[in-house]
């Protein structure tokens, strides 16, 4: 996560608004491929910055994926769908 980010995060606060593609990699800790496919597919939304067409993930919309992937994954286990 970038520097700035970390400590504003590490310090109490709640962190910036929005995260670039770099800190949600590192925040899920998938690789940036990964990570551009969720945004690409609309699975985690974005939007685009700037001339450079930068992409942004809205913090709240990180933590409404991650709660989602929650779900999906407690139905799969309920449905006994996940091994191990």
């Amino acid at each position: 996560m970038a520097e700035g980010v970390e400590q504003r995060l590490t310090q109490g606060g709640s962190g910036p608004r929005f995260l670039t593609l770099k800190d949600v990699q590192e925040e899920l800790q998938i690789s940036a491929s990964q990570a551009l496919a969720l945004v690409r597919s609309g699975e985690l939304r974005a939007i685009q910055i700037g001339g450079r067409g930068q992409w942004r993930i809205e913090r709240a919309m990180l933590e409404e994926f991650i709660a989602a992937a929650y779900r999906r994954a407690a139905q799969r286990i309920a449905a006994g769908e996940v091994d191990g």
